[in-house]
């Protein structure tokens, strides 16, 4: 297993040489980037190289997508991406209704097929809030991948729990939509308290062991994407994290 780890978790430590140099000590061969790291990617590209670390994927915000997609396009060539992937969406900016996460997921269908003409997979990422039902008692994420059949998922697990959900029938479901997993977990009750409830992968509360089974049997993941959104330890978490991974 070549297990990918999300930068977005090393954003607090700060400079960026030193955190890619802990992921690749830590055993990781691949890297996930996101907006900040995008400044330089020439530059990114060499400490990646020097280091060892692949990045197949990264997040992208949709602004950038859906505005000026060839400048996410020369970033995700630079990179050596394949799959380019939207992460967010504002909650100013969040549809209230179905008809409105179904014009969402037009547009992610939109910038979709700009992907595919460049060469790239495009995939969505989730929060919790798409698993929120909503006043017809439907969920955002049904919606979104109902309008946009082309484009795959990076199911964050964790996001899924948080939002109520259960991740096993939505792999059954839609596991052929499952391009890449974030691999996060979710602290004990009491733990974790200074950040913000999630805990270093395999010592929570999330089953990895039987996910990483259904993932592998149901799912066409193909990147495995270590984070944690808040650590207090980027070198700690890194570590202890792929050595759970390696037993799952």
């Amino acid at each position: 297993m070549n297990w990918s780890f999300q930068l977005y978790s090393g954003r607090n430590f700060q400079p960026w040489e030193n955190v890619i140099k802990t992921v690749a000590d830590a055993g990781y061969t691949q890297v996930e980037g996101f907006g900040d790291l995008y400044a330089d990617p020439k530059g990114l590209r060499a400490t990646l190289d020097k280091n060892g670390l692949a990045m197949p994927t990264g997040h992208f915000g949709l602004d950038m997508l859906e505005g000026d997609f060839a400048r996410a396009a020369d970033i995700a060539g630079t990179l050596g991406m394949k799959i380019v992937i939207c992460p967010h969406i504002a909650a100013e900016l969040r549809p209230a209704d179905a008809a409105g996460w179904r014009g969402f997921g037009e547009r992610l269908a939109r910038v979709g097929e700009k992907a595919k003409a460049a060469g790239y997979e495009f995939a969505w990422h989730n929060h919790d809030f798409e698993f929120k039902p909503l006043a017809d008692g439907s969920v955002p994420m049904d919606h979104i991948l109902g309008s946009a059949p082309d484009i795959g998922w990076e199911m964050d697990v964790a996001w899924v729990i948080r939002g109520g959900a259960d991740p096993m029938p939505w792999i059954d479901r839609q596991g052929r939509r499952i391009v890449a997993v974030h691999v996060k977990d979710i602290a004990k009750p009491g733990e974790g308290l200074d950040e913000d409830g999630w805990s270093d992968v395999g010592h929570g509360t999330v089953d990895w062991p039987g996910l990483m089974k259904a993932f592998g049997a149901r799912s066409a993941a193909r990147y495995y994407v270590m984070e944690q959104d808040n650590p207090n330890d980027i070198e700690r978490f890194a570590r202890r994290s792929i050595a759970s991974a390696k037993n799952f």
